[in-house]
């Protein structure tokens, strides 16, 4: 009997959505399971693949973190009465926003030294570090977006009420403005998370070690088909299972948003 198709539409729609999100984990396990000398190659590789991830997950919070606060600058100045500073800033998130992120990741890693010099020590400068402020400079120009929609989105009359009340119009910015537009940019910031983190498997082109470099290191050195494809199936599923409850997450607030 399907359990599914008997069940009432809401509830339907759920299992689907469940379904979908576990379909690749138990392809990998059973796949695993019907050959155990797959499924032990596997289980040797897993933890290399997961420091693979974790570097995916590290990339991808500190390029949203430094995105976030260039960009969150760079909104209130695109809305700047100056046109010697709004242009720049203009023209800044107009480039980036359209520029990819390969590129731009490909850039930041020959544009800055293998080392720096800090009072005659010399310091490496990682590549991972490289691909963080590669894909920071697209984060950042997307989020100067979100942050100039989310302040012209708000009444007029809470900055003439702000002045009504003595504040000038930084302080109304900080303590009455701002405070709302981070409801309205949680959902199109949760977004654009979603995409960073999976544009950090772009690291692996420049010799990062993560998920997808780990998982070509390991097809590599087991040198088995079956193997190579299990491999990039586990990259796709920890990707999808990081992502989709972002994604369903942002559904859920936007909904809620918008009905209140």
């Amino acid at each position: 009997m399907n359990t599914v198709a008997l069940a009432p539409p809401r509830k339907r729609r759920h299992l689907l959505r469940n379904s979908g999100f576990l379909a690749l984990p138990l392809i990998i396990l059973v796949w695993s399971v019907a050959d155990p000398s797959l499924g032990r190659e596997l289980l040797d590789w897993v933890p290399y693949l997961a420091s693979g991830f974790m570097m995916n997950i590290v990339i991808a919070l500190l390029a949203m973190t430094l995105g976030t606060l260039v960009g969150t600058l760079f909104g209130i100045l695109e809305l700047a009465p100056y046109r010697l500073v709004r242009y720049p800033v203009v023209a800044y998130v107009q480039v980036f926003r359209n520029a990819p992120h390969l590129v731009l990741i490909f850039a930041t890693t020959y544009i800055f030294p293998f080392e720096i010099v800090v009072a005659g020590h010399y310091l490496p400068f990682p590549d991972w570090v490289k691909a963080v402020i590669g894909l920071a400079i697209p984060a950042s120009a997307y989020v100067a977006e979100i942050t100039r929609g989310a302040i012209q989105s708000i009444p007029t009359t809470q900055w003439e009420a702000a002045k009504g009340l003595g504040f000038s119009q930084g302080q109304a910015l900080r303590w009455i403005i701002l405070p709302q537009c981070l409801r309205r940019s949680l959902p199109p910031w949760m977004n654009l998370f979603a995409s960073i983190t999976m544009g950090t498997a772009l690291a692996s082109l420049v010799g990062v070690h993560e998920l997808l470099h780990a998982a070509t290191d390991a097809s590599t050195a087991v040198r088995r088909l079956d193997f190579t494809i299990v491999a990039y199936l586990v990259v796709m599923a920890a990707f999808f299972m990081l992502c989709y409850p972002i994604s369903r997450l942002t559904r859920r607030l936007e909904g809620r948003f918008n009905a209140a």
